[in-house]
């Protein structure tokens, strides 16, 4: 499912127009990017979790040369499902 599929899916869901769906769904993103890209943990009961973590820098192989090389450290965004998300893809 891409952004326009959400989209219509939630404006068929909801009730409201496909450019209020478009709206809500923006903000969602904005908002729990906002959040994110200031440490904070993003939790949706039932849904699932968005959090930040440091992932540690590493030893890595170019794939083309096989010659070994040091990936650096760096945020990554993390997802837990929460128990209703994951009961419903069962």
């Amino acid at each position: 499912m891409n952004k326009a599929e959400l989209v219509e899916a939630m404006a068929n869901e909801s009730g409201l127009t496909k450019a209020d769906a478009k709206k809500a769904l923006d903000s969602f993103i904005k908002s729990t990017s906002g959040a994110l890209a200031k440490g904070d943990r993003v939790a949706l009961v039932g849904f699932g979790s968005f959090s930040v973590t440091m992932r540690e820098a590493r030893k890595g192989r170019n794939p083309q040369t096989g010659k070994e090389i040091m990936i650096a450290a760096k945020k990554v965004i993390k997802f837990k499902p929460g128990s209703e998300l994951a009961d419903n893809v069962k």
